[in-house]
């Protein structure tokens, strides 16, 4: 079979720069969109006529005054991916298309996929100029973010298992996750533009409308990216489709068997919890902690990204040196030390806030480039050797149960950040269940702060338990030799030297 070309790995790429943005526009905005803060540069408006300070949602609190309802939304969404991840996954390795068994699942789910982004942004009540949360719009945001999950699995879980099958060697692998990193900053960055333009239209259309405005040319563009590389990629010249002829629930099952994978999946969604925290705060450390304008939002997130990607050349050679684990535990690590200075914020607070700002993009951007690139190569490595261990071709799986940890990880943040971004609000805990007022709290974005440092600590802690060695000697490959070497220098816990 054919081994990719850099630029045929370059059209693979846009695919997750196309999901990334849909994933990054319901990350970056979902929360600061139906809970917004209640500030001076965040007026509500409608139809050019300022009024009250609302939200569309019921924020109250609820159950033991603790959840909110935007965060049971996402833990009920986490509940039917545990069903629908492993179906597609394995309808997926089960398929006997004739182009592929990866490629006619994105050019499926793409379309849908951006269509259902957008709505779930339209709520009922954006119709009928209504300034109070109702169950309808409840139910609404809901419903679609089910949908919007669901076409996310049905596009990503094949688009992943294409760099397990699409990477023949480590250094194909490497590029491949360095050039999907790429693109998934890339993407992310774009869905927090809004930032800077929606504001121009807020007194024709009022502030909800002027963001869905600025959402549909991010769901255009995000649409086509992740066609691009369904019709200009022939799936079957590269992978040799064997169809895995398993049961959906065995396979996963046969899937969480694997030690190494399970460890994995464990560190994952620390990851995802820590990465998610800050990606969905981000607005509000800007506004409510450094008190600045929402354009420096926009201002940190291109900054931090255009810093990690200076990193990304580099990456692959400090994999051939030092090995993919000990990097992401590193790379844990970087992330905590810039969310403990996040926390700090409001602690030492006669530090500048762009200071505070410009010292986060710096700390975070080399653990973002590393945390950004070898977990994808990691997946890999351990589907192909499960495949070699079993003789059965279950990369769909793999993945699927990466973008669950993926899902779960920000359902857990969204939980997290809802609930403890309000602590230390004037109004009691009672009032706050009865109250559309649920803003943010310097005191709350603290607690966030130091939570995000323990997922952290803790993603690195797991994964000091996966066995690099093992893996490695069970897939390496001819032209593997330098990467075979950094891995043996990985000591598991208790081994002697």
């Amino acid at each position: 079979m054919k081994r990719l070309s850099k630029k045929q790995m370059w059209i693979f790429a846009i695919g997750q720069l196309g999901w990334s943005m849909l994933g990054g526009i319901i990350s970056a905005w979902l929360v600061s969109f139906y809970l917004p803060t209640k500030d001076a540069t965040n007026p509500q408006f409608f139809s050019g006529t300022e009024l009250p300070f609302y939200t569309i949602i019921m924020p109250g609190l609820i159950i033991g005054g603790f959840l909110t309802v935007l965060g049971l939304i996402t833990a009920l969404c986490r509940v039917w991916d545990a069903i629908s991840d492993p179906l597609v996954a394995n309808l997926s390795d089960n398929s006997k298309n004739k182009k592929g068994r990866r490629i006619p699942f994105m050019r499926f789910a793409a379309i849908p996929f951006a269509v259902v982004t957008i709505l779930v942004f339209m709520a009922p009540s954006l119709f009928n100029g209504g300034t109070e949360p109702t169950g309808w719009n409840v139910a609404w945001v809901a419903v679609m973010l089910v949908l919007f999950y669901t076409f996310m699995t049905i596009y990503c879980t094949p688009y992943n298992a294409l760099i397990s099958e699409f990477g023949k060697t480590q250094e194909d692998r490497m590029n491949i996750s360095t050039y999907i990193s790429l693109t998934y900053f890339a993407g992310t960055l774009l869905a927090y533009t809004p930032f800077v333009y929606a504001k121009f239209f807020q007194g024709a259309v009022g502030y909800y409308w002027s963001y869905v405005i600025s959402f549909v040319p991010l769901v255009i563009i995000a649409c086509v990216a992740m066609l691009i590389p369904t019709f200009l990629l022939k799936e079957t010249d590269f992978v040799e489709a064997k169809p895995a002829h398993s049961n959906a629930f065995k396979s996963l099952g046969k899937t969480f068997k694997n030690k190494d994978f399970r460890i994995f999946a464990g560190s994952d969604i620390m990851y995802w919890v820590g990465l998610t925290l800050f990606q969905t705060g981000l607005p509000f450390f800007v506004k409510v902690s450094m008190g600045l304008d929402e354009f420096y939002v926009m201002v940190f997130m291109g900054a931090m990204t255009v810093l990690s990607a200076c990193f990304y050349p580099f990456v692959t050679s400090f994999v051939k040196k030092f090995g993919k684990k000990k990097l992401v535990i590193a790379g844990f690590l970087g992330l905590a030390l810039a969310y403990l200075i996040t926390a700090m914020i409001n602690i030492i607070k006669f530090i500048p806030g762009i200071v505070y700002g410009i010292l986060i993009c710096v700390i975070a951007a080399f653990p973002m480039a590393l945390l950004g690139i070898i977990p994808q190569s990691i997946v890999a490595d351990v589907a192909e050797a499960d495949s070699i261990q079993t003789g059965e071709k279950r990369e769909g799986m793999f993945f699927a149960a990466r973008t669950f940890a993926m899902k779960f990880g920000q359902s857990i943040a969204m939980l997290v950040f809802t609930s403890l971004a309000i602590i230390g609000s004037a109004a009691s805990r009672e009032e706050l269940m009865k109250s559309n007022d649920i803003s943010a709290t310097p005191t709350g974005l603290m607690i966030v702060g130091f939570v995000a440092v323990a997922f952290c600590i803790l993603g690195a802690v797991i994964l000091f338990f996966y066995n690099e060695k093992k893996v490695m000697k069970t897939i390496a490959k001819e032209g593997d030799e330098v990467f075979l070497a950094a891995a043996e220098k990985d000591k598991m816990p208790g081994e002697k030297e």
